[in-house]
């Protein structure tokens, strides 16, 4: 009888890898919904979700049904989580007020020259003097006072603060970064900055991992000098601290494919482990009789876990550090409990505990290449044993890696690295087994027998510079770096299909063919405006102005958005991946309509992307890089489209928003003007020089300010569409609701790219101009801000 009642209890129940893939599923769906369930359906779902599946101790139930019963579960429950986080954030009402709280800083405090950027866990918070229900983690930025030094923020402190926050908020282009999906998935309710008060004071400061990871960061900084690249990669290697690292770091990075080496991996976390093992193995070798108390494999696996775990913590428990924690914690507690387990087994625990964790965590591009990485290796990978087969798997697996990863890479960063493979084929090697072990050996040195740990991080610093010298010669080929636009859903699809088929281990039949699936990713079909057409798109930089203009085979960019003090600059941040995800791999004309710098600041990093690309500007004088004075009356063609430049005239005596380029470009059914911040003054002028022709539409001038946009302005060109370029809840209140009030009495419909994201438009040769789409409608999710 017990016999056939385990017989029954197997058939009903699923495997291990199976419940992680339901768990998986459950919480994948949720992230194609624009709006959420309510609560009491979320329970509902998990509720009888589970019930179904506790109803297999019971009852004969078919596989299918409690697979399905758990992708139900799993589905309300990731909706549950989603719905708390997304409640926990600012209420609109407090946005822009000043908001007394007090909190303790969390992770590593980013130092730059005008400001320290810092996340902080708010525990309590008040408004006007009336506690509020705000908590959880913030990002804020204290900006130096001018009476004042730059404060000193360090992890662990706990704070006394006024503040001014606002929700997150993106700003939304093709193929850029979603701060409000990535928001939710860390868990940060608002960002803001610290007003300036007497009253802001530091409270305690207090003891934790995060303090001990920025003083290894320090100790290591003291041991090499900071400006080499030996130290800032150090002290990523060592503790994830990536604050050293500067954008042509990055750079080589990226075009390398070696980002999974900077930040710490999962492989490190091994390594810490196996370190952890090791030293069992010398202490049981140097004492025998210790195998009487407690057998060696048993002492192993207590020791590797705690290892491993005290890395991870030193590491910032990112999603590759966690996954790998999880999976040596299931191999350890086998070994411990004297019970087997393979590799999918190990690999389902951790992924379904990390998702019943952090439902929210398949938010994050590390989830996915993490999971999918190891999970690839393993599929691909046939283990050979003895010293041949390990010597394989470390040169097969760069390899391996870089293509099974391809669809994953272009699908969230729309980017690939050519010389990838070649440069991990010397960099796992190198930073695994020789850089991470000697750096940790030096870290752990410098704090019980600092001569040691100096020489030992000198040598380290030795093998850094070699390797670098090796992937910025790498970096430096021109084709190093392939830039993609975001694929279809169906060409991802096909792609993450090939991958596995042609990676597939021996046996699988015509595994080659898996490369034809992978065309539509990699060459993915385009379509070019027709002669006598053009398209147009407003790029999202907030509070400035960025437009892109493409014919047939030309594009010319107007303004490049802004760089501000504290280093964020929009024209690296939005213009040149919003460039490079629709196609642009050249620039034939770049315009800086003036020079002020919501509109000049990004000039340096396009023209660090598109290098030799032409300039011309209203105030060459102002501009970020050397530019040739536009003027009124220079005219060119391009494929069949016109562009006029209509101020300002010559000889300019007029500055600042004045002296602004204004362009008018002219297709056979459709028209788009540029005004850029020129004032009331001159739009008489610029009105005059307007033929008639086409429909127009128009940038509104000034960003919709008060000063522009003049009645008699708007009624002599009128536009069929206008499109103002501001920030969310800027500052200047563009724009002005007198304008926009004004537009809507002439029935002219004004755009607004807070509330738009970026917006293209199409001017078609044979039919009038026509919005194509509104990128926070097109990417329309259940985190987006409305």
């Amino acid at each position: 009888m017990r016999a056939r009642k385990d017989r029954d209890t197997k058939s009903n129940g699923i495997g291990i890898p199976a419940i992680s893939l339901a768990i998986l599923a459950g919480c994948v769906l949720v992230q194609a919904l624009r709006q959420l369930p309510s609560h009491q359906l979320d329970l509902a779902l998990i509720c009888g979700g589970l019930l179904t599946v506790a109803g297999t101790l019971r009852w004969r139930i078919p596989r299918g049904v409690v697979w399905l019963a758990l992708v139900v579960a799993a589905f309300g429950w990731t909706a549950w989580r989603a719905d708390l986080a997304l409640s926990a954030r600012l209420s609109h009402a407090l946005e822009k007020q000043d908001i007394v709280v007090t909190g303790v800083v969390t992770g590593l405090p980013q130092v730059q020259d005008e400001s320290t950027r810092f996340d902080f866990d708010i525990a309590r918070a008040s408004f006007d003097g009336h506690a509020i229900p705000l908590r959880g983690r913030v990002r804020l930025s204290w900006y130096a006072a001018r009476k004042h030094a730059q404060p000193t923020i360090n992890s662990c402190e706990r704070w006394h603060l006024r503040v001014r926050m606002k929700r997150p908020r993106s700003l939304l282009n093709p193929g850029g970064f979603d701060f409000e999906r990535s928001a939710l998935q860390q868990g940060i309710v608002a960002t803001g900055y610290v007003r300036e008060d007497p009253a802001n004071a530091l409270v305690a400061s207090g003891i934790c991992v995060d303090g001990v990871r920025t003083q290894v960061a320090q100790a290591i900084a003291a041991a090499l000098p900071d400006d080499t690249h030996a130290a800032r990669l150090l002290r990523a290697l060592s503790v994830g601290d990536e604050r050293a690292l500067d954008e042509h770091d990055w750079q080589v990075v990226r075009a390398t494919g070696i980002s999974h080496l900077i930040a710490i991996s999962g492989f490190h976390v091994g390594l810490a482990a196996v370190f952890g093992a090791l030293l069992v193995r010398v202490a049981w070798w140097l004492f025998p009789t210790l195998s009487l108390r407690l057998a060696r494999p048993l002492a192993e696996a207590a020791v590797a876990f705690p290892a491993a775990l005290a890395y991870g913590a030193l590491a910032g428990f990112g999603l590759p550090t966690t996954r790998t924690l999880m999976m040596i914690a299931v191999l350890a507690g086998w070994r411990l409990l004297r019970r087997g387990g393979g590799f999918a087994e190990g690999f389902g625990l951790a992924l379904a505990a990390i998702l019943i964790v952090d439902p929210l965590s398949v938010l994050s591009a590390g989830f996915w290449l993490s999971f999918a990485g190891v999970a690839l290796l393993a599929w691909t990978l046939t283990r050979e044993s003895g010293w041949r087969g390990h010597l394989k798997e470390i040169g097969f697996a760069p390899l391996l890696m870089t293509l099974a990863l391809l669809p994953l890479t272009v699908w969230f960063f729309g980017q690939a690295s050519l010389v990838g493979p070649l440069a991990n084929l010397v960099a796992v090697p190198v930073v695994s087994f020789l850089i991470v072990p000697i750096d940790l050996a030096a870290c752990a040195l410098l704090f019980t027998w600092p001569a040691a740990g100096h020489a030992l991080l000198h040598l380290c610093a030795y093998l850094v510079d070699g390797l670098w010298w090796l992937l910025a010669h790498a970096a430096a080929w021109p084709p190093a770096m392939q830039y993609l636009p975001p694929p279809s859903l169906l060409a991802f699809v096909l792609a993450c299909v090939g991958a596995i088929w042609l990676l597939a281990p021996r046996g699988v039949p015509a595994r080659a063919l898996g490369v034809l699936l992978l065309l539509p990713l990699c060459w993915p079909r385009t379509s070019q405006p027709a002669l006598g057409a053009f398209r147009v798109t407003v790029i999202d930089v907030g509070q400035g102005l960025s437009v892109l203009v493409r014919t047939r085979g030309h594009a010319l960019l107007y303004d490049t958005g802004a760089r501000y003090p504290s280093g964020f600059d929009l024209g690296a941040a939005a213009v040149v991946p919003t460039l490079h995800a629709l196609g642009v791999a050249h620039l034939d004309q770049l315009i800086i309509s003036h020079g002020d710098i919501d509109h000049a600041g990004g000039a340096v990093s396009v023209l660090a992307a598109y290098a030799g690309t032409p300039v011309m500007g209203g105030e060459p004088g102002r501009g970020p890089v050397s530019m040739a004075q536009c003027h009124a009356g220079q005219h060119w063609r391009w494929d069949g489209v016109d562009f006029l430049m209509l101020r300002p005239p010559l000889p300019v005596t007029v500055h600042g928003n004045d002296a602004g380029c204004v362009l008018l470009v002219s297709g056979h059914h459709g028209r788009l003007l540029l005004p850029a911040d020129t004032s009331s003054a001159v739009e008489p002028d610029i009105a005059r020089h307007v033929p008639p022709g086409p429909p127009l539409v128009l940038i509104a001038p000034h960003h919709g300010s008060k000063t522009s946009s003049s009645q008699d302005y708007l009624v002599a060109l009128h536009p069929r569409l206008a499109i103002a370029s501001t920030g969310y809840l800027n500052g200047y209140h563009h724009p002005s609701a007198t304008i926009v009030a004004r537009y809507a009495s002439l029935g002219i419909p004004l755009l607004n790219t807070p509330a738009t994201g970026a917006v293209r438009i199409a001017f078609p040769a044979l039919a009038p101009p026509r919005i194509l789409s509104e990128e926070r409608l097109r990417q329309a999710h259940y985190w987006r801000e409305r």
